[in-house]
């Protein structure tokens, strides 16, 4: 469907009028959408399951594990929690308030919001997002991406089985569309993809003064270190086992390994040992190993890999006709080149030999760059490890595994920087859907003429300090 600036302004108007109704504002009601919501994922999960397939070459397991599963338990947890998170705070509003004791917070949903989600999750990051934001007691529109476009015509065919258009609705279409849809007045947007078009919804949501919440990748890379103390078999697992998850397209994935020089050779044959255990020598004709989006996405990837080609150590082989392109390990790189300064989003994989005595110049480079969505360190030095990850900035992370730090209930999920603003998951995500609003609960006897005029400061200076302790 083709849509114009006259259509997307009539669905938000018919949000608007609905949300103005208070009928999301009942948390009964709210919880009565979430489980539709959730048994409906269920209930088309092999359509999900094949379109996934068609637009990333997914495997079942990998569809469940990655999009269908996390929904069902995302949602599940906002059911057990969402009565709670909705209750309003009670406060004592302090003596200076006297006689009004009583001030209450009010968790009050921002109205109608959009959100604009990305290819290599579409289902988890569409969905996820849009029960966080009913969670909260918001009407929503979807603009999914057009690149992965099986995933959006099912999903926008499960919209709108599930709900009417004036509480949820999805929108499908190219750039122009989105910037259609930018061009209206949101109560709140929520966008997940690259910083590039992070700063360019920055912007327009400016002009309403809408506030964003936005889930970037990090322009310069998620950084991980492996030390000299590491166990390597262990890392190697772990990095291969991700850096093959949706062939790299992830925006937490490892974009870079710093290895210590002294245990370089041997992670290296660890490593390549975990690939060929995994997925076999030539991944690219393997089923089982997932797609890159679009022919531009494989081209890219297979043309970077080609300025590294006499450095590559494991990989470099792809699958034109199926757009499949192998793991692939490229040792030694500097790390001040450019393939270590921007996001690859790519089964290509930089390592970086440094000394390990000199790795706080590692960590120092780092912290020169943007910052990271996701950063990963391998050591038993646990000690070291929690200082890094305690004075460091970036989204999240973890110390000898990847990647299941977002697996974890009541945790939040978020960037900083140009890794994003904002957080969600869970009650995380209600909080990020919802406006705090506070209320004073005035009191119409005993009012004290303190802070009225005419002043007697001689008398009442002296009161007003007591109440400062």
């Amino acid at each position: 469907m083709s849509y114009t600036v006259s259509d997307i302004q009539h669905i938000v108007d018919a949000q608007r009028t609905f949300f103005r109704t208070g009928t999301t504002l009942d948390v009964k009601w709210r919880l009565c959408q979430l489980r539709k919501l959730r048994d409906a994922v269920i209930a088309h999960e092999k359509e999900f399951e094949e379109a996934l397939h068609k637009d990333l070459g997914r495997s079942a397991t990998e569809a469940y594990l990655c999009d269908i599963g996390p929904i069902v338990v995302e949602i599940n947890e906002m059911l057990r929690g969402l009565r709670r998170w909705a209750r309003p705070e009670r406060h004592f509003s302090g003596l200076m308030c006297f006689p009004s004791l009583v001030t209450k917070v009010y968790k009050m949903p921002y109205g109608v919001t959009l959100v604009i989600s990305p290819f290599n999750f579409p289902i988890l990051l569409t969905l996820g997002v849009v029960a966080a934001s009913i969670c909260g007691g918001n009407t929503v529109v979807i603009k999914a991406s057009a690149k992965s476009r099986h995933c959006t015509e099912a999903m926008k065919k499960f919209i709108s089985e599930v709900f009417p258009p004036e509480f949820v609705t999805l929108i499908d279409g190219g750039h122009d569309v989105a910037d259609m849809c930018l061009e209206q007045r949101w109560d709140k947007i929520f966008y997940t993809g690259s910083p590039k078009v992070g700063k360019h919804v920055l912007a327009k949501a400016a002009e309403n003064l809408t506030p964003v919440a936005l889930e970037l990748g990090g322009e310069t890379g998620n950084w991980c270190i492996v030390r000299k103390d590491a166990d390597i078999k262990d890392a190697a697992r772990k990095i291969a086992f991700f850096k093959l998850c949706n062939a790299g397209q992830i925006c937490i994935n490892i974009n870079q390994v710093a290895v210590a020089q002294e245990i370089a050779g041997e992670f290296l044959e660890a490593l390549k040992d975990a690939f060929r255990k995994q997925i076999g020598e030539n991944a690219q004709d393997n089923e089982e190993y997932p797609k890159l989006i679009t022919t531009q996405a494989y081209e890219k990837c297979s043309s970077i890999a080609d300025e590294y080609r006499e450095r590559i150590v494991f990989g470099g082989k792809g699958n034109a006709d199926e757009l499949r392109y192998s793991p692939t390990v490229i040792y030694p790189v500097d790390i001040n080149e450019g393939i270590v300064r921007k996001e690859l989003f790519c089964p290509l994989l930089p390592v970086v030999p440094f000394r390990d005595s000199e790795v706080d110049s590692v960590l120092d480079v780092i912290a020169d760059r943007e910052h990271p969505l996701a950063m990963y360190l391998f050591t038993k030095d646990i000690k070291w490890a929690e200082r890094v990850m305690s004075s460091y900035q970036y989204g999240g992370g973890c110390i000898n595994e990847v990647c299941v730090h977002m697996m974890v209930k009541g945790v939040p999920f978020g960037g900083v920087g140009h890794s994003g603003m904002g957080a969600y998951h869970g009650e995380w995500g209600f909080r990020e859907f919802t406006h705090a609003s506070t209320v004073l609960k005035g009191s119409t006897r005993l009012n004290l003429s303190l802070r009225e005029h005419p002043y007697r400061e001689k008398k009442i200076l002296p009161l007003l300090r007591l109440l400062e302790k």
